[in-house]
């Protein structure tokens, strides 16, 4: 799976996201709603559409391609 959840912690009011190290250098996406939140690492070429539907995470698509 791409999509992983991580941990967040909310106080007073504020939330901080537990993000790991491994994620130090590429570029990546965090998604959050009902009270989760995931992190994605976004593909080097392609297209990541992220699709709601009545204000809900429905699904996330990947469309990758390599340069020659």
């Amino acid at each position: 799976m791409r999509l992983k959840q991580i941990d967040i912690n909310l106080r007073h009011g504020a939330m901080s996201l537990d993000i790991p190290a491994k994620y130090g250098g590429i570029p990546f996406c965090i998604i959050y709603g009902s009270g989760k939140a995931k992190i994605l690492e976004l593909p080097a070429h392609g297209e990541t559409k992220i699709i709601t539907h009545q204000g809900k995470l429905k699904r996330v698509r990947f469309e990758e391609g390599e340069d020659f």
